[in-house]
């Protein structure tokens, strides 16, 4: 199947892996989507397998970008379709009412989980919050805050030991203003029976959110998380197209998406720079790659050997592979902001998110942000998922048909042609109106958090 017509290699549907379409000499470039994914490492002989075995990265060391805009008409979209959803006090939106425990310090995991059997609240344990140091606790704490923060929790319980370094007095500081009625602090330390006094207070939380019932919200309230886990030689053919066609779609209505996972646009960049809608969003993007790498190379880490065992045995060769079918999640809408850890989403549009690839740490990342669902594109498969609604998108029919355990959406017929963009759509807004996704059901909702620093 030809991609692209300056493309010199075919992928063949019944694996996803490449094949050459005419001989290439070694050296040469290997163009998929249009673009350099590397280059040969040997001559390659019309039909044969292009791989890892015979190609390399083209990609060394920080670059040197100018801005060269160039921007898409996308038609606008209906802006008076509506969803159903929850209106907060401050006038945000959630599409859940849930009760969440979010901890201070990693300490309290284990009460917080009796106090989640015992409610029904959603608690979500890590290791942090004690024995960090400067930006690497300012992280977690700026994470955790998103958390309490985030509209799809009705009410929040912080619990806290007491003696952390992320003690809830020093929360506070960083979580803002706050609603007392929707959000709890318990110490642990200074009750006698800190699971009664946890169930008392989350109790308390319920009754609380009992007063919130959905009501008719604009699609334009909707933000949008955009990631793509164990990727295949399809993910840049089905999936990932066609969450951007959704991208583009949600965001002619008013509405919000955020990409994230930066080493994953090394090699696809420009594409980015190029929808950047103004100079300072341009340099802010540019800084967003540089330092990414520079955090590579501050821990002597080669900063292009990103495919991991499972994107290889799916067909994905190098990064730049990766990357070009990664970006295309983000659609052909104008990039209007980046945001860095902790940072919540404030425009509508296309933002960047700064951080890893790393599927955990990426949807918390994305989480923290505001987003309300993570549409998730994968084609290997993963159970994992955030603490909201996490859609797994499968790339291709197979893995649809063994994974429906974990998969909820199947992007393989567009390979026939067909666009699924009103289904996703359709589907998407379902799941803002209460239906629930694999990750729910499963009961897979967790969270992980970035660290770059010293542990005392």
């Amino acid at each position: 199947m030809l991609i692209n017509k300056l493309d010199n290699v075919e992928i063949n549907l019944a694996d996803g892996h490449k094949y050459a379409l005419r001989d290439i000499a070694a050296g040469e470039d290997i163009i998929k989507y249009g673009n350099p994914i590397g280059h040969a490492t040997a001559d390659i002989k019309k039909g044969e397998h292009v791989h890892s075995h015979n190609v390399k990265t083209n990609l060394s060391g920080n670059l040197e970008y100018t801005y060269e805009p160039r921007f898409y008409d996308i038609p606008e979209g209906d802006k008076s379709r509506t969803f159903m959803g929850y209106v907060r006090k401050n006038g945000e939106v959630g599409i859940r009412n849930e009760i969440w425990i979010v901890n201070t310090v990693g300490c309290v995991n284990k009460i917080a989980e009796a106090i989640a059997a015992r409610t029904g609240a959603r608690h979500f344990p890590h290791p942090f919050g004690c024995s960090q140091l400067g930006d690497d606790q300012g992280i977690t704490q700026k994470i955790l805050a998103g958390m309490v923060n985030h509209p799809n929790a009705a009410g929040v319980l912080v619990l806290g030991l007491g003696c952390e370094n992320n003690n809830i007095e020093v929360f506070k500081s960083i979580l803002g203003e706050y609603d007392p009625d929707r959000v709890k602090f318990l110490n642990t330390q200074d009750v006698d029976d800190d699971v009664a006094e946890g169930v008392k207070i989350v109790e308390e939380l319920k009754a609380y959110a009992e007063s919130f019932k959905r009501e008719p919200v604009p699609v334009s309230k909707l933000k949008v998380g955009l990631k793509c886990g164990g990727s295949d030689g399809y993910s840049g053919i089905t999936a990932n197209p066609l969450v951007g066609r959704l991208s583009d779609k949600l965001i002619s209505m008013g509405g919000s998406c955020v990409l994230t996972e930066v080493p994953e646009m090394f090699g696809a960049e420009h594409l980015l720079m190029q929808r950047c809608e103004s100079p300072e969003v341009f340099e802010k993007t540019v800084a967003l790659i540089n330092d990414f790498k520079d955090y590579y190379t501050r821990h002597n880490q080669v900063i292009y050997e990103n495919p991991s065992p499972g994107n290889k045995k799916g067909g994905i060769t190098t990064l730049e592979e990766k990357s070009l079918g990664c970006v295309q999640k983000g659609g052909l809408s104008k990039v209007v902001d980046v945001l860095t850890y902790g940072d919540r989403l404030s425009k509508c549009g296309l933002s960047l998110l700064n951080g890893p690839g790393n599927d955990i740490v990426a949807i918390t990342n994305l989480m923290a942000a505001g987003v309300h669902i993570i549409l998730f594109t994968t084609g290997r498969g993963t159970p994992v998922g955030s603490a909201v609604p996490t859609v797994k998108i499968a790339t291709n029919a197979s893995l649809a048909a063994r994974k429906s355990g974990w998969i909820d959406f199947d992007a393989s017929p567009t390979l026939e042609g067909k666009p699924l963009t009103d289904e996703l759509l359709d589907y998407v807004i379902r799941v803002a109106e209460g239906e629930e996704t694999r990750n729910e059901i499963n009961g897979y909702r967790e969270i992980s958090i970035f660290k770059d620093g010293v542990t005392l």
